[in-house]
C-alpha cells in the first residue's frame, strides 16, 4: 500500500471547496456508514438533512458521537413512506441526494424477506419518485452492495458489467434495486427528460470500522465478545469477503457525487468501491488479527451449528473506479484493523469518540 501512489499516480482527492456549503440529502443517515458519512460531510461544511428510523443497536455511532448536532436537520421516518419521503427532499431542497437506508443484513432476509423487498426495493421506487418531483436535485448516488452479482464463486472479482442476481433475499433485493435504478435513469432522468438527474449506484465490500455495533456482523461481534472477555464466535471461517475500513467507499461515493455534479451523465453508472486483492482475506485471518491486536488473551471458537446460506467467495474488480474517478484504496486491511481497536479502547475509556472520528478521517484524508 505504501507504494502505491507510485504505481499509479496521485489519488484523486475530494474537493472541499466543491463541498462547502452544498445541501446533500442522506437516507439511513443513522446507521454505521451514515454516521460516518455525517460526520466527515460535517468536516466539508455540508449541509446535510438526514431521513432514517432510529437507530437499529445500542449503543450506536450515532448517538455515541451526537450527530445530530452537526447536520441541518434530523428526521426520524421510513422510506417505504413514499409521502414522507417526498415531503421530506422537497421541503429541503437537495442538490445531491446519497441513498444509503437499508435492511442490510443477509441473515435477517432470511427472517423477514417481505421487510426485505419493502425496504429495499420500493425504497429505491420512493426516493427516486421523490426525486423526479424535486427539480433541485442534480445528483443521486444510489448505494447497494457487492452481492448484488449472480455469484458464481469466482476466484477474481466481479466488474460492474456481470450478471445481477442474489442468493438470498437480502443480495436479491439490492440487485433488484440496481435494476430500477437503471430503470428511472432511462426512463425518467435522463438529459433529455424534464428534469435531468446525473444517477449512479455505488457497490461496495464488506465494510468494517470503529462504532459499528450492528447484530450478526462479524466484526461487531468480534468487538462485542472483546469487551466481555468472552471467546469470538465465528460461523463461515473460511469464508472470503473483500473487508475494507468504512472511509473507502465513502471515499469513493464523495468522490462520484462530485464528478456527477461537475461532469453529468459521464459518471451516470454502476461503480466498484472494493480493497486490493490481497486484502479479500478469509473469516478466521480476520479474527485471529483482531485477537493479537487486542491481546489480553482474546480467543475465538468456531460455531459449527447449521447456518442459512451465504456466499463463500466473492470479490470485487474496482478497476473502472480506479481508472475513470482516480480512486484507490488507501488503507490495507491490517491498518483498517487498527483503527477498529483504536476506536474501541476510546470508547472502552469513555473518550470523546467524536474527536477520534474526526482524528481518523483527518488521517484518511492525508494518507
Amino acid at each position: 500500500m505504501e507504494n502505491l501512489g507510485d504505481e499509479v499516480g496521485e489519488y484523486e482527492m475530494i474537493d472541499l471547496s466543491f463541498w462547502k456549503g452544498k445541501k446533500v440529502f442522506l437516507t439511513g443517515h443513522t446507521g454505521f456508514k451514515g454516521s460516518w458519512l455525517c460526520l466527515w460531510l460535517s468536516t466539508m461544511g455540508v449541509e446535510v438533512t438526514g431521513y432514517s428510523l432510529e437507530p437499529s443497536s445500542n449503543p450506536n455511532l450515532y448517538e455515541l458521537c451526537q450527530i445530530d448536532q452537526l447536520i441541518h436537520r434530523s428526521i426520524i421516518a421510513d422510506v417505504k413512506d413514499g409521502d414522507s419521503l417526498s415531503k421530506a427532499i422537497m421541503d429541503f431542497q437537495p442538490e445531491i441526494v446519497i441513498h444509503m437506508a437499508a435492511q442490510p443484513l443477509v441473515r435477517e432476509s432470511y427472517k423477514d424477506p417481505v421487510e426485505t423487498y419493502a425496504t429495499n426495493v420500493m425504497g429505491t421506487v420512493n426516493l427516486l419518485e421523490a426525486v423526479r418531483r424535486c427539480s433541485s436535485v442534480s445528483v443521486v448516488v444510489n448505494v447497494t452492495t457487492d452481492k448484488c452479482y449472480e455469484n458464481k464463486e469466482w476466484v477474481w472479482g466481479y466488474r460492474e458489467n456481470e450478471p445481477l442476481g442474489g442468493y438470498d433475499p437480502y443480495s436479491s433485493s439490492k440487485a433488484c434495486s440496481e435494476l430500477v435504478t437503471s430503470a428511472y435513469r432511462s426512463s425518467f432522468l435522463n438529459k433529455n427528460s424534464i428534469h435531468a438527474v446525473s444517477v449512479a449506484t455505488a457497490r461496495a465490500g464488506n465494510v468494517i470500522g470503529g462504532g459499528d455495533w450492528a447484530k450478526d456482523r462479524l466484526v461487531p461481534d468480534s468487538i462485542q465478545a472483546l469487551l466481555s472477555n468472552q471467546p469470538i464466535k465465528i460461523r463461515n471461517p473460511h469464508s472470503i469477503r473483500p473487508w475494507q475500513h468504512v472511509l473507502e467507499p465513502l471515499g469513493g461515493y464523495l468522490l462520484l457525487a462530485q464528478n456527477l455534479f461537475q461532469y453529468g451523465e459521464k459518471y451516470a453508472s454502476a461503480y466498484n468501491f472494493g480493497p486490493h486483492d490481497e486484502d479479500a482475506k478469509p473469516v478466521e485471518w480476520i479474527v485471529k488479527k483482531i485477537c493479537d491486536k487486542w491481546g489480553r488473551g482474546a480467543t475465538y471458537e468456531i460455531d459449527s451449528s447449521p447456518q442459512p446460506h451465504e456466499a463463500h467467495y466473492l470479490k470485487l474488480d474496482c478497476s473502472k473506479a480506479i481508472s475513470e474517478l482516480n480512486w484507490f484504496p488507501r488503507w490495507n486491511l491490517e491498518t483498517a484493523i487498527d483503527k477498529i481497536i483504536e476506536f474501541t479502547l476510546a470508547y472502552q475509556s469513555k473518550e470523546d469518540l467524536r474527536e477520534i472520528c474526526f482524528k481518523q478521517i483527518l488521517e484518511y484524508q492525508n494518507t
